[in-house]
């Protein structure tokens, strides 16, 4: 048996960590037919590859379609001839759904929570054009743990991006098989395969703080290396009686 090259060991690490969330959350199922939101960027392109190869297994029989999502009036400019290519490569049929949003309808909202909810109602569409009960998104471990600081942050919630979501309302669930996976496996990989990176010119970027919280994260990390397995850990072992408590009359008014 050959010896493993640094690549072999970085895919069979991320395949570890991806089939680890699959089960422990019970994200795939048989019969499934999943639609992955193909945006262009690292993760949904690295999730395409996984989730592909994963569905040419015997157990659980599932397929896989890909959507990427044309947001108009914001200047984003995708490859559709790469991502289409990508995704047909692999074995998957590729769909382009363009929509729009006026940020001006809703002045409570970000105009970042907009385009991402307005997206989100596009991948629904075409997920029932498409006959699928499912939708895939690339989050990974890092995006969910940004995400819990900053609700905590911001919010004053102790909530995140679950790694499986069922939405009555739209009859479907969203998952994240890629909870556990770790973004910097992530950029290795996409600098191994040579993703095409697209180009993005969001106006609204900046309004962000997510890149703030990859910095908060990092920090963390350097006090203690275990820091997001205790963050991780934390969002199931949350001990109430020794967390602060409104009594009674004041959560009366």
């Amino acid at each position: 048996m050959g010896k493993m090259t640094e690549e072999d060991r970085l895919m069979r690490r991320i395949n570890q960590r991806f089939m680890k969330g699959v089960m422990k959350y019970n994200l795939i199922e048989e019969g499934d037919r999943i639609l992955v939101g193909l945006s262009g960027g690292k993760d949904s392109l690295a999730l395409l590859e996984l989730l592909a190869l994963r569905s040419r297994i015997y157990k659980p029989k599932f397929s896989v379609v890909a959507a990427h999502v044309v947001m108009k009036n914001i200047a984003y400019e995708s490859d559709q001839t790469y991502l289409r290519e990508y995704a047909e490569n692999l074995g998957v049929p590729y769909v382009c759904y363009e929509t729009e949003f006026d940020p001006s309808t809703d002045n409570r909202k970000s105009p970042c929570f907009l385009c991402s909810w307005n997206r989100r109602k596009a991948l629904f569409t075409v997920a029932k054009e498409q006959g699928c009960n499912k939708i895939a998104l690339g989050h990974h471990m890092d995006d969910i743990l940004e995400t819990l600081l900053m609700n905590m942050t911001f919010q004053g919630a102790f909530s995140t991006m679950p790694p499986r979501l069922v939405m009555r309302k739209f009859d479907m669930t969203i998952i994240r098989p890629m909870c556990l996976v770790h973004e910097a496996d992530l950029k290795e990989m996409a600098a191994l395969r040579g993703f095409r990176k697209q180009v993005k010119n969001c106006p609204y970027e900046k309004d962000s703080h997510r890149s703030d919280m990859k910095e908060v994260l990092a920090r963390l990390e350097a006090m203690n290396p275990e820091a997001r397995y205790s963050l991780w850990g934390s969002m199931n072992n949350i001990q109430r009686d020794l967390l602060p408590r409104e009594s009674e009359e004041d959560s009366l008014g």
